[in-house]
């Protein structure tokens, strides 16, 4: 049954993500809507990690959800692209951003409820 519940997330997460990127522009080239949503799911894993949640529900929110919301694979490309297009300041910045934030804010997340 958690498998449904995965599901169920993650078809929600990924709409979601799919409209931060078509509503969400980047800056220049820095990508702005892979990093939103990938820092906004790192701080919602975080929430959803410090409290003890049933299985069934932790499977609808962390591994769905924020699984569908958050994307490492488009991180990636991303920071690759920046040197491709010759930019790498921006891929640089990006990674670094990234990891920053999203563990400040994973570990805010659970700092808030633990």
């Amino acid at each position: 049954m958690n498998v449904v519940f995965v599901a169920l997330g993650g078809g929600v997460g990924a709409g979601l993500r799919y409209l931060t990127g078509r509503y969400v522009a980047s800056y220049g080239s820095f990508p702005i809507p892979t990093f939103l949503v990938n820092i906004v799911g790192c701080f919602v894993l975080g929430l959803i990690s410090g409290v003890a949640l049933p299985p069934s529900l932790f499977a609808l929110l962390g591994t769905g959800f924020c699984g569908g919301l958050t994307t490492y694979s488009t991180f990636a490309v991303e920071s690759v692209a920046a040197e491709r297009l010759h930019r790498p300041y921006v891929g640089v910045l990006y990674v670094a951003a990234s990891l920053i934030v999203g563990l400040s804010l994973a570990w805010a997340g659970f700092s808030l409820t633990a």
